[in-house]
């Protein structure tokens, strides 16, 4: 079924980012998250979900274990089970990207 962002379920996280459900099962999400300039999330930690953070627009660090990346339009990375991390907005301008968990990550993530 073919689906548009603008049809997606959409929630608000964090300061004022937004994001868009384009799959959502128990076995796979697939995100499409907006952060603007200076947003970032907790650093935290899955148990279960692996995720795949892929960058559309804007640039993000990612930072995986103490150590900073800097993830550019059409760059992406892999965070496995157990792996620290959290994604920053550093810039003046938004970032788009896509999260996609597998399984779900709801309920599986615990703050540091």
């Amino acid at each position: 079924m073919k689906i548009h962002k603008e049809q997606a379920e959409h929630y608000i996280w964090g300061d004022a980012c937004d994001g868009w459900y384009l799959e959502r099962d128990a076995d796979r999400t697939i995100i499409q998250e907006r952060m603007p300039a200076g947003a970032s999330e907790v650093k935290h930690v899955h148990q279960k979900a692996k995720q795949f953070f892929f960058i559309l627009s804007g640039e993000a660090k990612m930072w995986i274990e103490g150590t900073d990346i800097t993830l550019k339009p059409q760059e992406g990375c892999t965070i496995l089970p157990g792996i620290p991390h959290q994604i920053r907005n550093e810039t003046l301008d938004d970032v788009e990207f896509l999260v996609i968990s597998t399984p779900w990550a709801q309920g599986d993530r615990t703050a540091l």
